[in-house]
């Protein structure tokens, strides 16, 4: 997960909206899951801060049998919300486990490995999208991440859909020089290219339409390779 948003309160529950026929689980058993989800974050967290931190991430990546730039690790920390890259804190960590109904170690592995097949085919997966990018802008009025974090980046979120585009968008980017950084927007296009553009002729990439320059010279740069 490369190193390091923030969401508004969900609104208020009105009586009116919630289902009668539908029964809170009860006060005691809810209690009892949040001890052991705060059982298992004590397992990782660093005591002296109060955090999950790096090396409790990595700890908890060799738990969950997976490298720390497994897609799977960046979906968990969606999840949870967490604002800041490479730590978790306790209500992050609650807010996480929670929402994937988990609360032991085994639990969570197998709701982890099913993170990338559940987010990836659903709506949801632009808002984790822009999510991993904002999830890399780890100093204050931060507005870009820098190539090598954005090629990163590219390998672990979109590879697994589109690898072939992932390939060479990568070694584009590595390859020139007019840019040093990359900001959301481009971020976002890549994405949209990717799903939009017909990669063996381009005859779809219409330049007239809203796209970033560097995806025009990226195209340029794919034109004079064949």
């Amino acid at each position: 997960m490369p190193r390091p948003s923030k969401r508004k309160a969900a609104p208020p529950v009105r009586s009116s909206d919630v289902d009668p026929s539908v029964r809170p689980a009860p006060k005691k058993s809810r209690t009892k899951q949040i001890d052991k989800i705060d059982h298992l974050f004590d397992t990782y967290s660093n005591k002296s801060i109060g955090l999950i931190d790096p090396a409790g991430i990595e700890f908890l990546c060799s738990d969950l049998g997976l490298a720390h730039t497994d897609v799977r690790i960046l979906i968990l920390a969606w999840k949870m919300k967490a604002e800041k890259q490479g730590y978790f804190s306790k209500e992050e960590w609650q807010r996480g486990l929670k929402c994937l109904g988990v609360d032991t170690l085994p639990k969570l592995k197998k709701a982890v490995l099913e993170l990338e097949k559940e987010v990836i085919k659903s709506d949801y997966f632009e808002d984790f999208y822009i999510y991993s990018f904002q999830y890399c802008l780890t100093e204050d009025m931060q507005r870009s991440v820098d190539i090598d974090t954005m090629c990163e980046l590219l390998d672990i979120v979109l590879r697994s859909q589109f690898p072939t585009q992932v390939n060479l968008l990568i070694e584009y980017l590595k390859s020139q020089s007019d840019y040093k950084a990359l900001n959301l927007d481009q971020w976002r296009n890549f994405y949209r290219f990717f799903k939009e553009v017909n990669f063996l002729d381009l005859a779809s990439y219409d330049p007239t339409q809203a796209w970033p320059v560097i995806l025009d010279t990226f195209v340029e740069w794919l034109n004079e390779r064949k």
